[in-house]
């Protein structure tokens, strides 16, 4: 009785999958001692902050965090002439109180005179309601630009709905507030941050495929109004 032959090739597919099998562990080992940056960077990257020149509001969005992160770095540039109002919004919470009364609250008290503030009360339960509300108020006030002051992880977010959802020729720049719970360099480290982050990521997604087709020219619009601003005589 014959006993059957080894494959020849049967070694050689033996040491190709320990091979790959090492250079497998070998990136894992090295995607681990990098982790670090690669978190960092991943949320610095998601982070935004437009060049901030003179406007005609500050808007400091609602929802500000326990540490009136928001409405602190609005009075910053408040005092730095950024612009001669700030808008306090806010959903309503009552019917004669809400979150834009809080955020008025925090101006005055970090020294923004109140016939300086502008409180806007809304209704809206999302970032994209209330930029719907703060369009038709803007349009009303006759403001051509603006810049929307709202915590370091959800700029990118609130700048593309802003973007698409202000009227054409609204110049929206957005400023970063520093967030208490959500340090850039340190995120991972805490379940509240993880969380803060994770849902920005899926609320983009989401806001992504409610607002996708909606107002392209605005889109172009606001790219015209930066090429202007960095060459005051370019004609288009």
């Amino acid at each position: 009785m014959k006993q059957g032959r080894a494959n020849p090739g049967e070694p050689g597919r033996i040491f190709l999958n320990l091979l790959i099998l090492l250079f497998f562990l070998l990136f894992c080992f090295v995607l681990y001692l990098v982790r670090r940056p690669i978190l960092r960077f991943t949320a610095e990257s998601w982070i935004v902050e437009d060049p901030l020149d003179k406007a005609d509001a500050l808007i400091v969005l609602g929802d500000d965090n326990f540490y009136a992160d928001r409405a602190t770095r609005g009075v910053q540039l408040f005092r730095e002439g950024k612009a001669p109002v700030i808008v306090a919004s806010g959903r309503r919470l009552r019917p004669n109180a809400g979150i834009a009364e809080l955020i008025e609250h925090d101006l005055v008290e970090r020294g923004v005179p109140k016939d300086k503030i502008v409180r806007f009360t809304h209704d809206g339960d999302s970032t994209a309601e209330e930029a719907e509300a703060l369009a038709r108020f803007v349009a009303g006030k006759r403001w051509h630009s603006v810049i929307v002051v709202t915590s370091n992880y959800h700029t990118r977010r609130a700048r593309y709905i802003f973007r698409r959802v202000f009227p054409q020729g609204m110049e929206v720049r957005v400023a970063s507030a520093r967030d208490g719970d959500f340090d850039p360099e340190h995120w991972w480290e805490k379940r509240k941050s993880i969380k803060e982050l994770t849902q920005e990521f899926a609320a983009m997604l989401e806001t992504v495929w409610e607002l996708h087709g909606r107002s392209e020219t605005r889109e172009t619009t606001q790219s015209l109004v930066e090429l202007r601003a960095l060459n005051p005589q370019l004609v288009v």
